[in-house]
């Protein structure tokens, strides 16, 4: 276990880090996320004993590591740095082969090639091992530096940036791999700026902004569009990945639209709609739709309103009721195929909309067609403003 209470750190007169407290327990992976420049580097290197602490200490097995020699903390935590860069032109293999340099004395030349051998293995860097630093890739240099890391066997890995400079299928071979170290009881601490890796990985996620943690929790808990948007001061939303059920979150521009919409309807095509409409940042609502339904489904994730039914059954008059009352609150509503009445869509302002075209029909009824997102938000936009 390694935690790190109240700690504080500043650069001159620029504070980094005030008053953060962390705890990573062994058989647990931690997430470090937030803007550039909120402090993760620092309180990463706070952690390894590479920065002393303003205030506040950094513990290891209740142990503050400050009173630890940095062969010892070496012994005992394993560092993968941002930075991959080398002074020398070195082999895969001579700078794995580093990694055992806590554990020797200095008259110690015993062959350690069991453990670089397992670390070159797990890291699938065995083929490379007599590459320079200099051949290599970004992404395998990273590796490289993962091996080196492992070669020391530690109870604590402190990662920065892992997953950096590589591609998908090694981003989720690395972590699965850090997933792996942690399942044998290693205690593991990343600072990760993709959020749906994080959210996938980790166990815990801490966001980091301004120096300080503004909340701390299973991803699920803190990956919410209120919590993102005070941390990197933009708007997201936050679903959930169809395939691995963990938080996903996109980064969306701020919608400029005023009004309210309901998308009337379900399934694919109004799943379309819906986010069309939330993108251009109208207040939606959605229904009548069936539990499960897709549409149904996102408009839960945005936080938008929903009239459900059950699965296979029609609304009920009580549901119709429910959807003409968010039809009238509407500024303008988006019909998806046959699924409205003309009681079910009192707004004088109605736009039409499927996956062939799109018909806006205005107070005097005359029909106007479109056929993208873009044109939906045109007539939108003309139906709301004159509404």
């Amino acid at each position: 276990m390694i935690s790190g209470t109240n700690l504080s750190k500043s650069f001159g007169d620029v504070s980094v880090l005030e008053g953060v407290d962390i705890t990573v327990e062994s058989g647990e992976f931690v997430g470090l996320v937030g803007p550039n420049g909120a402090g993760k580097t620092t309180l990463l290197r706070l952690l390894n004993g590479l920065f002393e602490p303003d205030a506040g200490s950094v513990t290891l097995d209740e142990t503050d590591i400050q009173t630890l020699s940095s062969r010892a903390v070496s012994r005992q935590v394993g560092t993968v740095p941002q930075n991959s860069s080398m002074n020398f032109a070195f082999t895969a293999e001579q700078i794995v082969e580093m990694g055992r340099t806590p554990h020797r004395s200095r008259l110690d030349w015993s062959d350690e090639t069991d453990a670089v051998e397992a670390a070159l293995e797990r890291t699938e860097m065995l083929a490379l091992r007599d590459r320079t630093i200099d051949d290599l890739s970004g992404g395998e240099r990273q590796r490289v530096l993962l091996a080196r890391a492992l070669a020391q066997d530690p109870e604590v890995l402190v990662l920065d940036e892992p997953t950096a400079n590589l591609d998908i299928n090694h981003q989720r071979r690395v972590l699965d791999l850090v997933s792996d170290l942690v399942s044998e009881g290693r205690a593991a601490v990343a600072a990760i700026h993709d959020l749906d890796l994080a959210a996938r990985f980790c166990d815990r996620l801490l966001v980091l902004a301004d120096g300080e943690i503004r909340t701390c929790g299973p991803p699920e808990a803190v990956l919410t569009d209120a919590g993102i948007e005070t941390a990197f001061e933009t708007r997201t939303a936050v679903t959930t990945d169809p395939v691995t059920e963990t938080p996903r979150v996109t980064a969306v521009p701020e919608g400029s639209a005023a009004g309210r919409i309901h998308v009337l309807g379900h399934g694919p095509t109004a799943r379309r709609a819906l986010k069309q409409c939330w993108l251009a940042g109208y207040d939606v609502t959605l229904g009548p739709a069936p539990a499960g339904d897709v549409a149904a489904e996102l408009a839960a994730d945005l936080g938008c309103s929903v009239v459900t039914v059950p699965a296979f059954e029609g609304p009920d008059e009580d549901t119709r009721s429910d959807v003409r009352a968010q039809c009238q609150r509407a500024d303008a509503v988006v019909e998806v195929g046959d699924s409205a009445t003309a009681d079910d869509r009192p707004t004088p302002s109605v736009a039409f909309f499927d996956e062939r075209s799109t018909r806006a029909v205005g107070d005097g009824g005359t029909a106007r067609t479109a056929t993208t997102g873009a044109e939906l938000r045109s007539v939108l936009r003309d139906l709301t403003e004159t509404a």
